[in-house]
């Protein structure tokens, strides 16, 4: 679809804003906020609602809305004084007053001409009243499209099975920490406490509840004392179909649970997560590729991303990049984009290794400045300083994702593996130790099992390293670098016939692979450490 207003073009298919048929350059959250006021032209819309279009419902500040406004302003030649065509209704919001051509193909009916209420007029109230309606002969204006909205759940009370009220506090206490860990997660819509706790204390038909709180997903659960103990059962069930995608029984003395709700808060949110990622990737893949939205388009590409081979990393690159064309303004699949760049270089999937971290680095930027709050955005950050060897660069960034997540699992295992390479064996074992606690069936499993192989190698506990070796080239999806640890450990163990299987695996995998690569992609900083690595390398004939 095309707009046109004066001497200004917006082109929707080819993100583009013209004056004079000249391209005006406009970041692209400013390009979503032009589209959306012309899409509603006479309309006044909220702070609120120009939020949830154009942030995607994520918390950003009023000089941040402020800062977007101004800027869509300045493209139009307009100012806050002047208020040619952004209009600031105090109290209200914002109005664009502008006669639009919207100039639909010809097979959905060519232009039609919608003109704004006149400014001050009663209409400005009521959104549908501030539009002309087009003469009858003229095809309706083409509806927005449906927007990229992320899954949406509610976090039900605790449903206490005795009349003990304390245990009703002690089930409110824990739904509310969950729902305070859920919210740092910002590829999901979390339904404040004010709406889902209205289903307290009831058995909750969730065709019903979802109905009413417009959610995706519910975590109901069942809270009960026996003797010492307090029993809390829990289940993630998917509204739409009403069946259970995870459930898990959690067992604690009732005396420390109030002390220990935010620990167990934190061990659901890690089996949460990766379910409905999964969930959502799944429901992706059964999506006509030509009909995906650029949120299915990432769920999608997520799924092949964790597979870790050449094939895959190149179908979830073509995915994360469907959803950047789709939603210019995703941070996520904009990080996801630079995350596949990474595995090219990290893996050796591309022959131009400096040409990968280029892209690598300026799509995480690119993410980092649509979200500067985005944990994934922040790890893609620390991913990219850490593989340019930059570790000490790296470590900020990681830390930053897991301070704005504290339960997401990647970031604390990434953060103990820079911190290995730093120098750090015993403080990062028990850092991955938590990631892999918090998400034991990870799609990364093998990298934290072999990032814990690492913090004991570096200390010389050879033995103990090959043993968490051998673990990680077990799991799902354990690429070269993983079998390299595992022979590089159990090499320096004394197990070299374990050692020469390994070896002889990575040339099946991966040919031309040597120390070399190894080197790249594991920086070590201690000095006796990197000759005691390149020293076993060599032994091994890589």
């Amino acid at each position: 679809m095309r707009y046109r207003f004066d001497d200004f073009e917006l082109d929707t298919g080819q993100f583009v804003l013209r004056h004079h048929g000249v391209d005006v350059h406009v970041e692209p959250l400013v390009f979503d906020l032009l589209r959306f006021l012309i899409e509603r032209v006479g309309q006044v819309l909220s702070r609120d609602a120009v939020i949830e279009q154009v942030w995607k419902g994520r918390i950003v500040s009023d000089a941040t809305v402020s800062s977007c406004i101004k800027s869509a302003r300045r493209a139009l030649g307009d100012s806050g004084e002047q208020q040619t065509y952004i209009r600031t209704v105090r109290g209200r919001g914002f109005q664009l007053v502008a006669t639009v051509e919207a100039i639909a193909p010809p097979e959905q009916g060519g232009i039609v001409t919608v003109a704004p209420a006149a400014p001050g007029s009663a209409g400005l109230a009521q959104a549908a009243g501030s539009i002309e309606p087009p003469k009858e002969s003229a095809p309706p204006l083409a509806p927005p499209a449906a927007p990229n909205l992320p899954p949406r759940i509610a976090v039900l009370p605790l449903f206490p099975l005795s009349a003990d009220p304390q245990l009703a506090i002690v089930g409110d206490a824990l739904a509310q920490e969950v729902i305070l860990e859920l919210a740092r997660l910002h590829w999901l819509f979390v339904i404040a406490r004010g709406s889902s706790f209205k289903f307290r204390g009831q058995e909750v038909d969730l065709g019903q509840a979802g109905a009413v709180l417009g959610a995706d997903y519910f975590l109901t659960g069942t809270i009960l004392q026996e003797g010492g103990d307090c029993i809390i059962s829990v289940e993630l069930c998917h509204g739409a179909a009403s069946h259970v995608l995870w459930a898990e029984r959690y067992v604690t003395p009732v005396d420390g649970l109030m002390h220990m709700r935010s620990r167990l808060a934190g061990e659901i949110i890690g089996a949460l997560e990766p379910r409905i990622q999964l969930h959502e990737a799944v429901q992706a893949a059964r999506v006509p590729t030509e009909n995906l939205t650029a949120w299915s388009a990432y769920h999608r590409g997520l799924w092949h991303m964790y597979r870790f081979n050449r094939t895959d990393n190149e179908t979830a690159a073509h995915l994360f990049a469907h959803a950047t064309r789709l939603d210019p303004g995703f941070a996520r699949a904009h990080a996801g984009l630079s995350f596949t760049h990474f595995q090219s270089a990290f893996l050796g999937f591309s022959s131009d290794v400096a040409g990968e971290k280029r892209l690598m680095r300026r799509l995480a930027e690119k993410s980092i400045e649509l979200d500067p709050l985005d944990p994934f955005a922040n790890l893609t950050m620390g991913r990219t300083e850490w593989l340019e060897g930059s570790l000490e660069t790296s470590m900020p960034w990681l830390e930053r994702a897991v301070a704005l997540s504290p339960n997401y699992a990647f970031a604390i295992y990434n953060s103990a593996l820079v911190g290995t390479m730093i120098g750090d064996g015993a403080g990062n074992e028990r850092k991955v130790a938590r990631a892999i606690e918090l998400s034991p069936i990870d799609p990364l499993s093998y990298a934290m099992l072999a990032t814990r192989a690492l913090t004991h190698a570096i200390r010389g506990n050879h033995a103990v390293a090959a043993q968490w070796a051998e673990r990680a080239v077990r799991s799902p999806n354990a690429h070269v670098q993983i079998h390299t640890i595992a022979a590089l450990t159990h090499e320096l163990s004394g197990c070299r016939e374990a050692a020469d299987r390994y070896v002889a695996q990575i040339r099946r995998m991966h040919p031309g692979y040597g120390r070399s690569d190894f080197a790249r992609s594991f920086p070590f900083r201690d000095a006796a450490v990197l000759r005691e690595v390149e020293a076993s390398l060599v032994r091994l004939g890589l």
